[in-house]
């Protein structure tokens, strides 16, 4: 692969991770050989649908650790932090598809589809997965792109554990106004008492809460929204100085380290790989 489409973020020459969108709102594909990196914990607030195709990647996922061997098949439910790193010499390389709730809605023609594990050993599925993906990748033409997406999810959905997500009970709706708070406050700093009282609990109640159930603290899920804030941000085509401003940011620098961080390329080499870069 060559040097100059990796990352200067990148330790090891071999990793790159490269994103594209195609013309069909609520879906971005995704492609990536990782050898060295280790992903901080990130959200896409999307479906994350993909197949490994060489390796063994390991990353945690809802408070577990899973492994995702070659031919095996990865589903991840929307908002669900996860993590990710090789766990074998050669790395891991894989293709991925993120589609937005209403999108994957549409698609299926069900509502809220929900996977009850992350990790689907079925290498028929993977091969088709992966051969999909990358026929997605390839393709210019919008007909065949959304007829690959419709593909895609009639393969998927003999892995469909519910049509519906589980029952959020009062703690859970409890903790996703505080949540809420995060969303709506992205440019301002926010404080533990601040949380703690839209949840209605007291700070370090409400602290031990958040931990046991998002499996990260107030501040890394706070940094993941904002960094996923600042990716829709840059897809639309701002600049990355205004982009670290509006997500509340320290500078264009902090965003860039913490950006590539947490999905592989630093904001101005996403807004390249999608050709959205501003105008000089």
């Amino acid at each position: 692969m060559p040097s100059a489409a990796v990352p200067a973020t990148f330790e090891h020459p071999c990793d790159a991770a490269e994103f594209k969108r195609p013309a069909r709102a609520g879906v971005e594909l995704y492609r990536a050989h990782i050898v060295r990196y280790a992903f901080d914990p990130h959200t896409h607030e999307a479906y994350g649908i993909g197949a490994i195709e060489s390796g063994v990647e390991r990353f945690r996922y809802r408070g577990g650790d899973h492994l995702a061997p070659s031919r095996s098949v990865v589903l991840m439910n929307p908002d669900v932090l996860h993590t990710g790193r090789a766990e074998t010499e050669d790395g891991w390389r894989y293709r991925m598809v993120y589609l937005d709730t209403g999108m994957l809605d549409a698609l299926s023609g069900e509502r809220g589809w929900w996977f009850d594990t992350p990790v689907v050993h079925d290498p028929a599925a993977a091969r088709r997965v992966s051969a999909l993906l990358a026929a997605m990748w390839r393709s210019d033409d919008a007909l065949a792109i959304d007829s690959g997406l419709l593909e895609l999810v009639e393969t998927l959905r003999p892995h469909v554990r519910g049509a519906a997500r589980p029952v959020a009970s009062t703690a859970d709706l409890a903790l996703d106004r505080a949540v809420d708070l995060m969303h709506a406050g992205l440019d301002r700093s926010l404080t533990l008492e601040q949380l703690a009282a839209a949840a209605g609990w007291s700070p370090f109640h409400f602290l031990r809460r958040f931990k046991d159930r998002h499996h990260v603290t107030p501040h890394q899920m706070l940094m993941a929204l904002r960094l996923f804030r600042a990716k829709q941000l840059l897809a639309a085509g701002l600049a990355p100085a205004a982009v670290a401003a509006d997500v509340g940011l320290v500078d264009q620098a902090h965003m860039t380290r913490r950006f590539a961080r947490m999905y592989g390329v630093t904001p101005a080499r996403y807004q390249q790989q999608l050709g959205t870069r501003p105008a000089r």
